[in-house]
């Protein structure tokens, strides 16, 4: 069974059982591009209906009582639009170390800072996933809206697939 939060199901994310893999949505759904990662979250939860070894959440806008679902996985990738200094709607994937390097950078946004301290909580407490990967997505606005924006809107499938591009690489996982 997937799991997905209240936005997306109605299923509440800290009853959800812990999996080994989890792609976790991060976004203001309110804010036009900032939900892009929830709306990506959305897509791949539709594509594994019916899988029980991955777990997908809609983060909202992350805080720290996520460590626990975050630090009892093997493997997490978060989606989220991140200024990534290009044309709205481009897609970055970011791996293990480059995840890493990029939250520790000087400039971060609201979502980044939450994502880099409960990393950081689960590192301390010795329950990091051992694989991370971040699928970032160049907003265009952030302005007051519930649909992203259409450059946005356009690469969201882009977006899933290189999710799950990710998990049918990771080992451990069932062909997607």
């Amino acid at each position: 069974m997937v799991a997905i939060s209240p936005a997306i199901a109605g299923t509440r994310w800290w009853n959800c059982p812990v999996s080994r893999s989890l792609v976790l949505g991060i976004g203001n759904l309110l804010l036009t591009d900032d939900g892009a990662g929830v709306h990506a979250a959305r897509l791949i939860a539709q594509h594994l209906a019916g899988r029980s070894d991955v777990q997908v959440l809609d983060g909202g806008t992350l805080s720290f009582s996520l460590e626990p679902i975050i630090a009892g996985t093997e493997r997490l990738i978060v989606l989220d639009a991140m200024q990534l200094g290009a044309p709205p709607g481009t897609v970055q994937r970011f791996l293990d170390a480059e995840v890493d390097q990029l939250l520790r950078r000087a400039r971060l946004s609201v979502h980044e800072i939450g994502l880099r301290d409960v990393l950081e909580i689960s590192r301390l407490a010795d329950s990091c996933p051992r694989q991370r990967a971040l699928v970032g997505i160049q907003p265009e606005s952030l302005d007051w809206g519930t649909e992203c924006t259409a450059p946005v809107a356009a690469a969201l499938e882009t977006m899933s697939r290189i999710a799950l591009g990710l998990l049918a690489a990771w080992p451990g996982h069932a062909r997607l």
